[in-house]
This record gives structure tokens, sequence and C-alpha cells, in this order.
């Protein structure tokens, strides 16, 4: 197992451009505006968390051919909306596998560029809709000292280094690719959800003075951390991933969630 520090929770949005009045049509026929899927991070977190506009959401699941994430963990993650959001029409994901650019490590305005040539799936009048992207390459942020796993970047988007997260997975000492892709996907989506202080309303002072939009709780989902190999090696101990502390869970149902 490689000797870094892992950023391995990790996900504060980074800057990106956002078109205004774009529009296409999704698979469903319908007319939708582009911008209202590129809005800052933790903008949409009432939307994505009570049925009071959207009563469904999808999640279009992109990757690349071999970085596709295990059943197990997509599972886990519906799992995890399901128990935090009221959406009674349903949670569906739609998986398809698009090209790779080639142009791995990438930088944050490559990704964004991905999301925006390749995504299909945008809010309807009664559907929030998510863009999930598990890259064949790694971080261009990442050092010899530490690397990234996840980012979330924009109100439904989220983007996960899954070469990084392989690399870092189903060997000894290291935690099942499941287990660590669980983590990952729920954290960066509890960032998408207005965690913490990102969105919804904080009910108590917990978020992490060092660390900003983390919970200062240390078992919590949120909590933000330089792990280090034998933090990853505590990860493969556990049976499931790390869980939303009461604070943050009191966040999510003040904004509308369960």
């Amino acid at each position: 197992m490689r000797k870094i520090i892992v950023l391995l929770i990790i996900g504060l949005g980074f800057t990106v451009s956002c078109s205004n009045g774009d529009a296409l049509n999704n698979s469903s026929g319908t007319a939708n505006t582009v911008s209202m899927n590129q809005q800052t991070l933790g903008s949409s977190s009432k939307d994505l968390l009570s049925d009071k506009k959207f009563t469904s959401m999808v999640i279009e699941v992109a990757y690349v051919t071999g970085f596709e994430p295990t059943q197990t963990a997509i599972d886990n993650f519906v799992s995890f909306l399901e128990a935090r959001t009221f959406k009674p029409n349903g949670i569906s994901i739609v998986k398809r596998a698009i090209p790779s650019t080639g142009k791995a490590p990438y930088t944050n305005q490559e990704i964004v560029d991905i999301e925006d040539a390749n995504r299909t799936k945008y809010n309807t009048s009664d559907q929030i809709a998510v863009w999930a992207f598990f890259a064949d390459g790694e971080s261009a942020s990442d050092t010899s000292t530490g690397v990234i796993l996840g980012t979330a970047y924009r109100n439904t988007s989220f983007v996960i280094f899954e070469q990084t997260v392989q690399g870092l997975s189903n060997s000894p000492f290291e935690p099942n690719r499941s287990l660590l892709e669980t983590t990952v996907m729920t954290h960066e989506f509890g960032h998408i959800l207005g965690l913490t202080n990102l969105g919804a309303a904080m009910q108590s002072n917990h978020e992490d003075t060092v660390h900003p939009k983390h919970c200062n709780a240390g078992s919590c989902l949120m909590y933000w951390s330089s792990e280090t190999g034998n933090s990853i090696a505590n990860l493969a101990s556990q049976g499931s991933a790390p869980q939303l502390d009461a604070q943050c869970l009191a966040d999510l149902r003040a904004n509308g969630g369960k």
C-alpha cells in the first residue's frame, strides 16, 4: 500500500463557469435549462431533500470502461439517498460508459468540460437530475504525498477519481473497493445536500473551523482529515461506511430532508 497521505473524503467545489439560458432536450424530449444544473455547490439542498418541487431523482452515472463503480456501492448510495430524501416517485440510476479524453491527470476545468460534453440528464418539471463521473485517472491536484478521491463541484455534480480509488482498495490492509467507493460517494453527496454549512443551515455549531464546510465530529461521514495509510487500514476493518452524525442529520431535516 502506498505510504502517502490520502485525502479520503474531501469534496469542496471548485470554481466553474456556468452558461446562462442554454437549453437542450434530454432523453424524455422535454426542453430544460442546462444552467439550472450548473449552480453553486449546495444551492439545491432543499430541492434534493424535499418533495416540494421535485418528487423524483435520477442519477446519471458516467464512467470510462474499466472504471465502473461496483454495484454494491451503487446500491449503498441509493439506500443513503432514500434514507435522507423525500422522493415519493423514486430514485433511479442511469449508468453508461463514455469515451476517455486521454487527458488524465484531470484538472478541475477538464472535469467540468467532460460533464458539459457528455451529460444528458437535466432537471424536468418534477424530477431533479444529478451527474456522477467515475474518472479513468487521477486528479491533477494530487501530489507525491497526498491524493484526492472525489470532489463535489456544482449543485448537482460530483466526480470520483476511480483510478485512485482502485489503487487504494482490494489489497491486504486496504479497504474493500465497494466500501471505499461508498464512503467517498456518500461524502461527496453530503456536500451536494448542503453539508456542512453549505446550503443546509446549521442547527448547532459543528463546522470545523480549520477545514470549513466539514463537520467537526471525528466519527461523522462529513469529517475532514488527511488520512495516513494506517487510517485507510482502519477503514478496511469496518463493515460499512461512516454515517452522518446527529448534528448533520439535524441540518438536513431542518432543510426538508428525513
